[in-house]
């Protein structure tokens, strides 16, 4: 006889308790985090002005329009001044809150900044527009937001402190709502939390917000990238849990590693009790622009644009995925990517289980790339993971690993205090070497934070010589030529002797001695040839080989014990020695810059410098040597 059941009991995570119904107020970051996600940040202010009155006349609660990335990018390939960029977006834009992306203590960079420049930055950011400071530290460590919470409130202007969420054996909901109370302690106006990879669940959005919620009574703010799938559900859930405020992004702008659509946001909400109020009408011509000026930058656009699965396992987001595909491409092992992903969460796991965002997520992602190149765990140790263990980036989330966090340092101690605390005040000290024509305390702050990028950009601004790199236009015909600026092709076919082969110019260095060197894929292999400026790039040969008798000789293969070549491929910003120097085993010898990380590389013997074989500015591989030791 057949026994049949009457009652189903719910599992208790299913047994919601829906908050009430009030309005949703919406944050766009198309102008920031969409094209930061999707396109490399390389969105320019000219495709921004445009439609600009029109984003203004919406109603948003705040436009995302600055910060994160977008410093470095229109220094570095737009060459555009991110201040001048501001106040022309805070010039069109009168009635709507212009908010930027801080990183703490480590501002718009990748290292901890001086409590000086950071007041002077936070001073000048809101002097030049920026009405909401969303800060947040890459390890949860509050003691790196306090002095930026403060100089916000200083100038009088809204204070949104972050959470980084991650998922780890470590990161609890006790523990968010912990550090949330902190939070509010120190004054926050808003609370936000950052998912960066795309990984808070839908249940676990709603029961997240509704502990935040009878915690602590400032908002709470929602910032969820689509990574992984679920961030619209997630932030459904998190509006019926009592959810007051949430990222969206314009649709040509959103989706894969972006944020969900603002029009289907506002769409699924009409006519419920947290309606936005946002009319959907407004954003037709918006959405045509955005849709328009995608397809300019298609040459930026990530490989990863649809649901990535994998990152529920790997947790790392879409940005850092983008740095380990170039730096494995460099190194012709792009078919080792698998590896480097399996690694990443064991390094994470040694280190403490950091969150994965800038600038813990170039230390893993280096890290764990070495680790698989050089086929053995640890063998070369980045100078970043050697500052992590130290403790100068602040307090690791977890218990590291003590084998590993001993080969980093050594007998050194790690640090107990607030990180920038040891830090002596940079702005004095900088003038000294200020280039001609940084004259402004913006010019200064960008130098400030990025001395090699801003002394190239202020060089050029002095020459009238700010050409941004090209863009490629859409073509039917095959590869792309020239954009209406009219600047050289980048990607062209060259046929010799019946043989085609496909030519990209992939970028260029910094000029020394009259030649600059040119960095061109030929059949996709990465290759480098060094010109005069007047001199026509010609390629078409499978090895390319640099032109004239007066080419720079390429550097030598490590040989010997005092040869030393570079833990990864970058760009040299500062040299440490000079010839004849003697130094010990671990001494810094120059600085480079990888993955948006400065790395010293150390002497790899007791010795006297023999040789410099680079210069600021210059590019390196892994397979050569740039200082000779014996």
């Amino acid at each position: 006889m057949r026994t049949s059941r009457t009652k189903t009991v719910k599992p208790a995570e299913l047994q919601l308790q829906l908050s009430p119904g009030h309005k949703v107020l919406i944050t766009d970051v198309a102008l920031r985090d969409g094209h930061q996600s999707l396109l490399a940040t390389r969105m320019r202010t000219e495709d921004m002005l445009p439609i600009a009155q029109k984003l203004d006349a919406v109603g948003y609660w705040s436009l995302e329009v600055w910060g994160g990335a977008t410093f470095d990018t229109c220094l570095r390939f737009l060459k555009e001044d991110p201040w001048e960029r501001l106040r022309a977006l805070r010039a069109a834009m009168p009635n709507t809150r212009l908010q930027m992306l801080l990183r703490g203590q480590n501002l718009v960079g990748y290292r901890h900044y001086a409590d000086d420049v950071l007041e002077r930055f936070i001073e000048r950011s809101a002097s030049n527009g920026i009405d909401v400071f969303r800060i947040f530290d890459a390890l949860n460590d509050v003691r790196n937001m306090e002095r930026s919470i403060r100089e916000v409130q200083a100038c009088g202007k809204h204070v949104e402190a972050a959470i980084s969420y991650t998922v780890s054996p470590v990161h609890t909901v006790d523990r968010y709502v912990d550090m949330a109370k902190r939070l509010e302690d120190l004054g926050t106006d808003t609370l936000c939390i950052k998912d960066m990879a795309g990984l808070l669940e839908p249940m676990e959005a709603y029961h997240l917000v509704k502990r935040l919620k009878s915690a602590v009574k400032v908002p709470i703010h929602l910032h969820s990238h689509y990574t992984s799938g679920m961030s619209s559900m997630s932030a459904l859930m998190a509006i019926l849990g009592g959810l007051d405020m949430l990222d969206t992004a314009m649709s040509p702008l959103a989706g894969g590693t972006s944020h969900p659509a603002t029009e289907t946001l506002v769409a699924s909400l009409k006519n419920t009790p947290y309606d936005t109020g946002l009319d959907l009408a407004t954003f037709l011509p918006i959405t045509e622009h955005f849709r328009t000026v995608r397809r300019k930058y298609r040459q930026f656009e990530s490989d990863f644009t649809g649901v990535d699965a994998e990152i529920l396992t790997s947790q790392i987001p879409g940005g850092m995925l983008s740095n380990l595909a170039a730096q494995l491409t460099e190194q012709n092992a792009l078919d080792r990517m698998r590896e480097v992903l399996d690694e990443v969460p064991r390094v994470r796991k040694d280190m403490g289980y950091p969150p994965l965002v800038t600038p813990t997520s170039q230390i893993v992602g280096t890290q764990a790339t070495l680790n698989v190149l050089t086929g053995e765990r640890y063998k070369v140790i980045t100078n970043e993971t050697k500052n992590y263990f130290l403790g100068l980036y602040g307090r690791a989330p977890g218990q590291v690993d003590r084998d590993v966090m001993a080969r980093a340092i050594g007998d050194d101690e790690p640090i107990k205090t607030r990180p920038a605390d040891s830090l002596e005040p940079e702005l004095d000290a900088i003038k000294k070497d200020l280039p001609e024509g940084a004259e402004t305390i913006e010019d200064q702050l960008s130098f400030a934070l990025f001395p090699a990028i801003a002394r190239d950009f202020f060089e050029a601004r002095e020459k009238g010589d700010l050409v941004p790199e090209p863009l490629e236009a859409s073509s039917p015909k095959g590869p792309a030529v020239a954009h209406e600026l009219h600047l050289a092709p980048v990607e062209f076919h060259i046929t010799v002797h019946g043989e085609t082969y496909h030519v990209k110019v992939s970028g260029s260095g910094r000029k020394v001695d009259g030649r600059k060197p040119y960095y061109i894929r030929v059949n996709d292999k990465l290759q480098e040839v060094s010109l005069e400026p007047i001199q026509e790039v010609l390629a078409g040969v499978p090895e390319v080989q640099e032109p004239g008798s007066g080419s720079k000789p390429k550097r030598p293969r490590p040989s010997k014990s005092g040869d030393v070549a570079p833990p990864m491929p970058g760009r040299v910003v500062k040299v440490l020695v000079a010839k004849d120097d003697l130094v010990k085993t671990g001494d810094p010898l120059l600085i480079i810059e990888a993955m948006k990380m400065e790395s010293r590389v150390p002497a790899p013997i007791d010795g006297k410098i023999t040789a410099i074989l680079v210069a600021e500015g210059d590019n390196v591989k892994t397979d050569e040597t740039v200082i000779q030791l014996e």
